[in-house]
């Protein structure tokens, strides 16, 4: 039921590209998006990591206007989007017991 919801987010992020800035597009990322990915985290549902950081890699591509062959580590930094697998560690790290 995921997949679904951040394919729209996907969407929603294209749809008003051209009309917002740069700031609004990660505004919309992190509260609709992020907000999505810390749901299934949490919620113990990861079984779909590999399609929810290939969608997180595509909401990147469209707010920064980068070819699908381009590097994303830079514009996770420049976006200060924190990739799925590291939040994963992350969160791991914070809750050892």
């Amino acid at each position: 039921m995921i997949i679904p919801k951040l394919s729209m987010a996907c969407f929603v992020v294209r749809a008003i590209k051209l009309f917002v800035t740069q700031v609004t597009l990660k505004v919309v990322y992190h509260t609709y998006f992020h907000s999505l990915i810390n749901y299934v985290i949490i919620g113990g549902n990861s079984s779909y990591n590999n399609s929810i950081f290939e969608l997180q890699k595509r909401i990147t591509r469209i707010i920064m206007g980068i070819g699908i062959r381009d590097s994303y580590r830079e514009f996770f930094k420049i976006l200060n989007i924190l990739p799925l697998i590291f939040f994963l560690v992350l969160l791991v790290v914070n809750n050892k017991n």
